[in-house]
C-alpha cells in the first residue's frame, strides 16, 4: 500500500511539472523533455524562483479558469 501512495505523489508532481512548464514555455519540445526529467525541472523551477511569491498555486488554478 506504502508503494502505490508514493507512485500517486510521482504521477501527480509529474503532471505539476509538465503544468508549470507549460504555463512558461508553450513549446512542444520542451514539453517532452521536461517529461522525461521532470525531477530535475522541478528542482530547477524552486531554485530559480520561478514559483515563488504565489505562482506554486497560480499556475495550476491558471488552467482551470
Amino acid at each position: 500500500m506504502k508503494n502505490r501512495d508514493s507512485s500517486i505523489l510521482y504521477l501527480l508532481l509529474g503532471i505539476y511539472a509538465l503544468m508549470v512548464n507549460w504555463y512558461y514555455n508553450h513549446n512542444l519540445i520542451l514539453l517532452l523533455i521536461s517529461y522525461i526529467f521532470w525531477p530535475l525541472y522541478l528542482i530547477y523551477e524552486l531554485l530559480t524562483g520561478n514559483l515563488s511569491h504565489g505562482m506554486w498555486k497560480e499556475i495550476p488554478l491558471s488552467y482551470f479558469r
